[in-house]
């Protein structure tokens, strides 16, 4: 199998991104960035509100990766941060039936590669001490996990270098289309188009205040799931809000 070009290379690492959510030692990100660049992947977004401490950083990141933590993006919350993202995966190692079923490393590498031409891809990480939570995988088309032989446990930096290997190894050496796939809609597109359709399912009632606790948010998250399986482009999540705007405004007109 003849490896992709530098150029080919570069192009399509250039549209992933390694999402940290709300790490809790500077170390790690520093060291998460330097496996990240050791595999091509140059850009790294954190999710905190605080701002990590550079010289903790840097001083696991090396000279080689300090760079990458001049670019670092960071956003106050998660919604923000994925907003220009069309494909995001969640890295997790529990499972329950509100969370999706994991894919390992290479294969979410080989689901993830042919949408690499048309979108903007982001891995998620969650903190050391809890992982990501339903609410932050509510944002991810796919999910996951790195199979171990019984410690699930992994460093944060080291389940980084993981993935990004097994994204250049993909890139490098796999033969998945690059060009089949078309540009999906955006995450600030989905969100707004979940938005008017939980306003919607409220307006008949489907979605009811009083509820059991969590169970309009199992609803939503089962309607997410389902819209997340349709690779919806930016024109359809227009026309499923558009639907959602009218039917409310007959609704609101018709009560008077």
């Amino acid at each position: 199998m003849q490896p992709r070009s530098t150029a080919e290379l570069q192009a399509a690492l250039a549209k992933v991104a390694i999402v940290l959510v709300e790490p809790k030692y500077a170390e790690n990100i520093g060291a998460a960035a330097r496996g990240a660049m050791n595999m091509g992947v140059s850009q790294l977004i954190v999710v905190r509100r605080e701002a990590p401490d550079r010289e903790k950083m840097a001083r696991m990141a090396t000279h080689h990766a300090v760079s990458l933590l001049d670019n670092l993006a960071l956003f106050p919350d998660l919604e923000t941060a994925l907003a220009p993202f069309s494909v995001v995966v969640g890295t997790t190692a529990r499972q329950g039936r509100q969370r999706r079923p994991p894919n390992t490393p290479r294969v979410m590498v080989e689901k993830v590669i042919p949408l690499l031409a048309e979108n903007r891809v982001a891995i998620l990480f969650g903190p050391e001490h809890r992982g990501l939570t339903n609410d932050d995988l509510k944002f991810c088309k796919f999910t996951s996990s790195i199979p171990t032989a019984e410690f699930t446990s992994l460093n944060l930096a080291q389940a980084v270098a993981i993935h990004c290997y097994e994204l250049y190894h993909g890139l490098l050496f796999g033969d998945g289309a690059a060009d089949s796939s078309p540009k999906l809609a955006a995450t600030r597109e989905l969100e707004g188009m979940y938005d008017h359709v939980a306003q919607l399912l409220r307006q008949v009632e489907f979605l009811k205040e009083g509820r059991a606790e969590g169970e309009n948010d199992y609803w939503m998250n089962s309607i997410r799931k389902f819209f997340g399986r349709q690779e919806l482009q930016a024109k359809e999540v227009k026309m499923i809000r558009g639907f959602c705007k009218q039917f409310l405004r007959y609704e609101k007109e018709k009560r008077g």
